[in-house]
């Protein structure tokens, strides 16, 4: 046994502490189940049917990485507000990963990035596609010109389809490099 289990094994704790603990544990216990009271609800048999009413139910894939698990999706005037394991789905067979049960949460954070953005000055400014896109393709003809296009390397990702991942590769052999790699690996 290391020194740390013989330590533990050897602490004592008196009568009058576990008592103590044991009156402090009662105290939380009882507390705690009057504080729960009444906080919660039967659903209505309207509301297990349906909690959303109005809502549409709309089958598509996760977009998490490139398996393509099956989603039931429900939607509502145009915003996802619920999501189930697509049961039926020929790749999930109904099940999908931690991510893929945390997609709509991604979808509907409100810290989630929707539009490109620049920091200017220490603050973060919205900018237009066009905007982003010409300072992109700048910084890296500027980098190509200047270092050569071995200085740069493209990282593809796990949500890439195959087709995106043909077309990615071949922007960067039309770039000049081979320096290709995929995010997983980091």
């Amino acid at each position: 046994m290391t020194n740390t289990t013989q330590n533990a094994l050897a602490t004592k704790i008196g009568r009058r502490s576990f008592l103590k603990m044991a009156a402090v544990a009662g105290a939380f216990g009882a507390t705690s189940s009057f504080a729960s009271r009444n906080v919660t609800r039967a659903a209505t048999q309207d509301e297990v049917k349906n909690p959303f009413p109005g809502s549409k139910k709309v089958r598509t894939i996760c977009t998490a990485c490139s398996v393509g698990c099956g989603i039931t999706a429900e939607v509502q005037n145009g915003v996802w507000v619920r999501q189930e394991v697509a049961q039926d789905h020929p790749v999930s067979l109904g099940g999908h990963c931690c991510k893929g049960a945390d997609m709509i949460d991604m979808v509907r954070s409100e810290v989630r990035l929707k539009y490109p953005m620049v920091k200017e000055g220490g603050q973060w400014k919205r900018i237009s596609w066009e905007t982003a896109f010409t300072r992109i393709s700048k910084k890296l003809t500027s980098l190509r010109e200047k270092s050569g296009p071995d200085s740069t390397i493209f990282l593809g990702s796990a949500k890439m389809s195959t087709e995106q991942a043909y077309y990615f590769r071949k922007f960067a052999a039309f770039y000049g490099t081979n320096n290709i790699d995929h995010q997983a690996r980091i």
